[in-house]
């Protein structure tokens, strides 16, 4: 008589099973969270100005310059900020910045009528400027 040993295939039916179980539910999960997302309403994308930077009244506000400024801006009249960076350009053509601390600015004699005669840090330059625009 021979006998048949049964095989430990229910366990692994069980194991099946289970996992067949366990996908259907987080298919249901996963389906009510995608009709979730449907129903709820998508916000609105911000639109860009076209122009990139955004421009204040301030940059925009022409000053009439005084005759010293006028001859190193080159100008009647600008905005602050063209004020600025044409100093700026004439600072560095002309080498006015001190070699060793290159906040430092040493004004020449065009400069020094603007700026006054010592040197100048160059955060305040601004405020220098502003008596010399109307």
């Amino acid at each position: 008589m021979v006998v048949k040993r049964k095989r430990k295939t229910s366990a692994k039916k069980t194991s099946t099973r289970r996992k067949a179980k366990t996908t259907v539910k987080r298919s249901v999960k996963a389906k009510k969270t995608v009709r979730k997302a449907a129903a709820r309403p998508k916000a609105k994308k911000a639109t860009k100005k076209k122009g990139g930077k955004r421009s204040s009244g301030l940059t925009k506000m022409t000053y009439t310059l005084s005759a010293e400024l006028q001859a190193i801006v080159g100008a009647k009249s600008a905005t602050r900020p063209e004020v600025v960076k044409k100093l700026w350009a004439y600072i560095k053509s002309r080498k006015c910045q001190d070699t060793k601390n290159r906040r430092m600015i040493v004004p020449d004699a065009k400069l020094a009528q603007v700026l006054g005669s010592r040197p100048v840090d160059m955060m305040k330059i601004a405020g220098l400027i502003s008596k010399h625009l109307k």
